[in-house]
């Protein structure tokens, strides 16, 4: 399996970023890799997510909610157009540092037969639309 894994140390409590992360009617207005989600954050329903990788049009997925685990994980994992050809298991882990800093894991597993030559085109601008993501996660919730 393959793997990319990203993390931030946030200056707010998890609560905080919990319910930032979790808002996610918010996401257009400061998300610059996972541009849109709806749907509701319920274990074994599916919601709707958009992302942009690098400079390329977004990319729609239909991801299966694996794990809400309040202020600690959420997990999702999708697939491209049949399972088993490249699939992506994404998740966000919290955990609290003190009473007002978070650290923030976010990743995604890889699997699928397709998984090594899809991930060696896109792992350098996945990695960046994380970094992204944290960062202006980070920024929203510290204003």
């Amino acid at each position: 399996m393959k793997q990319i894994e990203t993390s931030i140390s946030i200056n707010k409590d998890v609560q905080t970023v919990w319910n930032k992360l979790m808002d996610f009617n918010s996401y257009p207005n400061w998300n610059p890799f996972v541009i849109s989600i709806s749907g509701e954050a319920i274990e074994d329903h599916y919601i709707k997510t958009s992302i942009i990788i690098g400079d390329k049009k977004p990319q729609h997925f239909k991801p299966k909610v694996l794990i809400v685990n309040p202020a600690k994980e959420f997990r999702w994992k999708g697939k491209f157009l049949i399972k088993g050809l490249f699939d992506g298991e994404h998740y966000f882990k919290l955990t609290k540092i003190s009473e007002n800093e978070t650290r923030l894991v976010h990743g995604e597993k890889f699997s699928g037969i397709l998984s090594g030559l899809i991930l060696k085109m896109i792992k350098a601008d996945t990695i960046k639309g994380f970094k992204a993501m944290n960062s202006a996660l980070k920024n929203e919730v510290e204003q």
